[in-house]
């Protein structure tokens, strides 16, 4: 009765901060994880980006200011296609246009490429959005010049999405839109909360451009950075850390789940998060705080401890009554109170793990 009364208890303590495991076998591999890899966007990041930017050859157009004719017919082209995505990036750009009264048409023959971008056709037009990335591996035109003037604002910790289009001889990239997506106050203290809860190493994954990954991990000060990843570059990441120690891995979109899946312990920032990373994780923080994550580790390992403490007095406790019965003329009342006694120590050992710190919030 020790085990499951301790690993229950810690269990419904954790869920009443908000953080929910879905087994005891997952508390059991979160007490001996020593690396954490985390996704950037929506998790070190409040992962609710704005634009800011409107970036073409003709100059750099602030949204704070009036956007000249072809700026916003840029803009309107780039929501029509992010319309149909989920993306925290995408979600910016549409709440961009709606805030400065742009009425964008609906994109026809849609189609998506998981961690690189998008193409469809808006007004007779095929358009393509998507990362510096899936430009230069289309060998778009005019690359060059606006991937020369978006980097200062890369080096800033800004996002960049590419906005170009196709024709008969190829991709024309015509504007870059940069956006701006703050730290979460929590990431600062995040890596010394880890490090004090027995993380060696914390690494960052993020599908963004290098700059813009350096910039968000210097302030961040996580211990080693992974940019441009894709899906699949991910999941090759986590299965490399596993090999040097027992992997968590923290995300919250579609291109996460690769990763969480194949991480020995996954978890997904719930309020944000998508159903897929939420479905895919062993662990979900519902509250979505960032200050969780170290309280989770520092819970498990404690749970561990009440469980060693119990197991080891239950069975202290059976070798001293069997003993006791074997050598000595043991009445069975104080048999039965020393059993049914030990049961209840340590079932309210166990019911100490409740106490993990009130309800969520």
């Amino acid at each position: 009765i020790s085990t499951p009364a301790t690993v229950l208890s810690a269990i419904g303590g954790a869920a009443r901060r908000g953080i929910l495991i879905k087994g005891g076998s997952h508390l059991e591999r979160a007490a001996h994880i020593d690396i954490v890899a985390v996704d950037k966007t929506g998790t070190l990041t409040v992962g609710k980006p704005s634009l800011t930017e409107i970036i073409m050859s003709a100059g750099v157009f602030p949204l704070s200011s009036a956007l000249p004719d072809e700026a916003a017919r840029l803009l309107r082209t780039a929501a029509a296609l992010e319309a149909r995505s989920e993306h925290p990036l995408a979600h910016a750009i549409v709440v961009a246009a709606e805030a400065k009264g742009v009425d964008f048409p609906d994109a026809v023959d849609f189609q998506s490429t998981a961690g690189k971008g998008a193409e469809a056709t808006v007004d007779g037009i095929r358009w393509v959005v998507g990362s510096e990335r899936l430009f230069r591996e289309m060998n778009a035109a005019g690359i060059d010049e606006l991937a020369r003037v978006s980097q200062p604002m890369q080096s800033d910790g800004k996002t960049c999405v590419w906005l170009g289009s196709r024709g008969p001889e190829g991709v024309t990239a015509l504007a870059v839109l940069a956006m701006a997506d703050t730290i979460r106050p929590a990431a600062r203290s995040l890596i010394a909360e880890l490090k004090a809860n027995g993380v060696r190493k914390v690494v960052m994954l993020t599908g963004d451009q290098r700059l813009v990954a350096e910039a968000i991990a210097r302030e961040a000060k996580v211990d080693e950075t992974h940019a441009e990843l894709l899906p699949e570059d991910k999941l090759r990441v986590i299965r490399e850390l596993k090999k040097e120690g027992s992997v968590m891995m923290i995300g919250d979109g579609v291109n996460d789940a690769p990763a969480l899946a194949v991480s020995d312990l996954g978890v997904a920032m719930g309020a944000a998060g998508t159903d897929v990373a939420m479905e895919t994780a062993d662990i979900v923080l519902m509250g979505d705080r960032l200050e969780n994550i170290p309280l989770l580790l520092s819970h498990a390992r404690r749970a561990k401890r009440v469980l060693y403490q119990n197991l080891i007095f239950a069975s202290a406790v059976i070798v001293v009554l069997i003993c006791a019965a074997l050598g000595f003329s043991l009445p069975l009342p104080l048999g039965v109170v020393g059993h049914e006694g030990s049961t209840v120590l340590v079932c309210l050992n166990g019911l100490r793990l409740l106490l993990l710190g009130g309800s969520a919030s």
